[in-house]
């Protein structure tokens, strides 16, 4: 369940967990004409960056060519918190990074393993990131509901929403 008050007080904090808990969530590339498509991704809290691994023959890689702006988006295992993180994406040739993420998964995708010359490794530096995490408490979720029901005035109070600028965080 996501601690709402959390999101209030460690937003940061709680999204780099929410990442680590779910395996893969959906990117797209600003501008392009493909939809986003489900990617798995590996967060690093300390460069505040996401990471993937895909083929160069891909339309994602081709449509990052040089360079791109990127969007990703999140849903938490208890379908109570929701993030979407915006940023520059790029191809990587940080063969480092690669082989620390490297795993018997990733080499499911590729004939040739870890050696594949399809295999890529995208960079992206989280820019920002709105996440939201609402009440997995049933009973309240109803309650603020029917409040909401009978009196026009009151808007349902089920979550919170909070927006990290990682540009003026770092």
């Amino acid at each position: 369940m996501a601690d709402i008050k959390r999101t209030q007080d460690d937003a940061t904090g709680q999204l780099f967990d929410e990442l680590d808990r779910v395996r893969a969530g959906m990117l797209g590339i600003r501008g392009a004409d493909d939809h986003m498509q489900p990617m798995s991704h590996f967060a690093d809290r300390d460069a505040r960056a996401l990471y993937f691994i895909t083929a160069s023959d891909t339309d994602l890689v081709k449509a990052i060519g040089n360079g791109a702006d990127a969007r990703f988006a999140l849903t938490g295992k208890d379908h109570d918190f929701y993030a979407g993180l915006q940023g520059p994406i790029r191809v990587s040739n940080d063969s480092a990074k690669l082989d620390e993420l490297w795993s018997n998964i990733a080499a499911a995708w590729f004939e040739g393993g870890r050696d594949d010359p399809r295999v890529t490794l995208l960079e992206m530096p989280i820019a920002e990131a709105a996440v939201w995490s609402s009440t997995g408490n049933p009973v309240s979720f109803a309650w603020e509901i029917a409040r909401s029901n009978m009196n026009e005035e009151h808007t349902p109070d089920v979550g919170v929403h909070k927006v990290i600028d990682f540009r003026r965080a770092a």
